[in-house]
């Protein structure tokens, strides 16, 4: 019992001691608080009171930068109002000199007019002197002013064609000096390059037998057996005498290469009759379009030509059985192509365009017995069909100055073509041809006023022409000269270059008696 009351004492004691010390600390927790609470407002009141220091100051500080502000503003309106001032003196003073410059101009203006008006009067007076002195003259001098005209016009004129002399002598050595070396070098280095063989073909072949015998199996019954063949390629035969060899005569070199194959196939095969000679012939014009092909094709690999439609490249094969004057035209399209390239090559030109060009100068002649009109108009209109590039169709197109070159490379293309027909050897012409350029290189020479005598020699390619020394000057030989080489390019054609040479001799002759 006891302990029970003990206990529970015990109890109510730690119940009434926790709530003592709930109420305390409330106590303590609310005087803290209340303390904060003052804290707060004291530091409150203390920031206001800085800020409103602060703020004081901010304001101070403003107010002497405005202050500041001001006085420089004032210190520059001040400076700005005194360059305006000076400026406005200097304009001022500017106005004043323009007026008196104006005032002075005229006075000068002024003194102009009077001098002009006094030169007019001098003017005058000198027409008058000079008219009068005109009549004095023509008095003295029995002249008009028209004749005395005509002999200053004259003297001028002499005078005029001495210096135009000297200025063409003088160019000319210039131009010499400078160009000709280059050219040489540069034609000698192609032409050494570019050495080719030239053929004199005829409008014959001859086809070797084993035998006489075989001529007249090649003969046959009655002649049979010719007859056909001749029929057929359209080629005569000649058998004659010549021992073991039959002659093929005939102007077209294809035919007659189509005739010359099928002998030589008869002659092997031993057969001889009408039905064989047909299948020949048909063989050999197989075995010709073959070795045409293939010709075209060397041709412009050997001319490093690519990139050839398959039709220009037979007409290429074509030209290995054409000549002109004798000159192989399918070698001299390959040389020319070499010579262009070469040129082209040293002097920094399109090589490509220029070898292709050059093998495609005389593309017109594989067709030219066909079709009318000249190999070059030909070339250009087979060039145009298969789209070749237009540069290359005003090559072949100049190459006998039939239009105007385009490009240096047609300009090549023309001197290589030049080179090639004119090496020596490399092209015959008929008597008849040669006679004529030398009795015109002669009559263009005769021509010309003052010229006694022309004679064309060394196969036409120097003219010597003899002037009247009292007709022709030394100074005018050089016109001459000039002018009978324009007339030469401008009315004739031909290979290389000709020489105009002019001897003008004075001769005074006298007799001690």
């Amino acid at each position: 019992m006891n302990s029970l009351i003990i206990i529970a004492t015990f109890l109510i004691s730690v119940a009434i001691g926790i709530v003592v010390g709930m109420v305390m600390r409330k106590k303590i927790a609310e005087s803290k608080i209340e303390s904060a609470e003052q804290e707060s407002k004291r530091l409150v009141d203390l920031a206001k009171i800085e800020a409103e220091n602060l703020k004081k100051e901010e304001i101070i500080k403003a107010k002497e930068e405005i202050m500041s502000n001001r006085k420089e503003l004032d210190q520059e309106i001040k400076e700005r109002r005194s360059e305006i001032q000076k400026q406005e003196a200097r304009i001022i003073q500017k106005e004043e000199n323009l007026d008196n410059r104006s005032n002075n101009l005229e006075q000068k203006e002024k003194e102009l007019e009077r001098e002009y008006q006094s030169l007019e009067n001098q003017k005058n007076d000198v027409k008058d002197l000079y008219q009068k002195q005109v009549e004095e003259l023509q008095k003295v001098a029995s002249l008009s002013k028209e004749e005395a005209r005509n002999i200053l016009l004259s003297e001028m004129e002499k005078e005029l064609t001495d210096e135009k002399a000297k200025l063409i002598r003088d160019f000319s050595q210039k131009t010499k000096e400078e160009s000709m070396k280059n050219a040489k070098e540069v034609i000698s280095y192609a032409i050494q390059k570019c050495a080719a063989d030239h053929t004199s073909e005829t409008t014959v072949s001859i086809v070797n037998l084993p035998s006489d015998e075989m001529k007249g199996r090649i003969i046959g019954r009655e002649g049979r057996n010719i007859k056909a063949l001749e029929t057929l390629t359209g080629i005569d035969l000649i058998i004659d005498d010549t021992p073991e060899a039959v002659i093929l005569s005939g102007f077209d070199p294809l035919r007659r290469e189509v005739a010359r194959i099928a002998l030589e196939k008869l002659i092997d095969d031993g057969r001889i009759h009408p039905a064989k000679i047909e299948e020949m012939v048909e063989s050999a014009k197989e075995e010709l379009n073959t070795t045409i092909k293939e010709e075209g094709e060397r041709a412009a690999l050997e001319a490093g030509v690519n990139n050839l439609h398959p039709d220009l490249i037979k007409l290429l094969g074509k030209l290995k059985y054409r000549t002109s004057y004798g000159q192989n035209v399918l070698s001299h399209s390959i040389e020319v192509s070499n010579l262009a390239r070469i040129m082209a090559e040293e002097l920094g030109l399109d090589a490509k365009r220029a070898r292709r060009a050059g093998l495609l100068h005389d593309i017109g002649k594989a067709l030219d017995h066909d079709m009318e009109g000249t190999h070059v108009q030909i070339g250009v209109d087979i060039l145009k069909k298969y789209k070749e590039n237009p540069l290359i169709i005003n090559a072949v197109e100049a190459h006998h100055e039939d239009v105007p070159p385009e490009t240096m490379e047609a300009v090549l293309v023309q001197a290589a073509d030049s080179i090639s027909a004119s090496r020596p050897g490399a092209r015959r012409e008929t008597l008849e041809a040669y006679i004529k350029r030398l009795e015109t290189l002669e009559s263009i020479a005769d021509s010309f006023d003052g010229v006694e005598k022309s004679f064309a020699i060394q196969a036409g390619r120097e003219v010597r022409i003899i002037v009247k020394p009292d007709r022709i000057s030394d100074e005018q030989m050089v016109v001459l000269a000039r002018d009978i080489s324009k007339r030469i390019e401008e009315e004739m054609d031909y290979p290389g270059q000709i020489k105009v040479n002019i001897i003008r001799e004075k001769r005074v002759v006298d007799y001690a008696k």
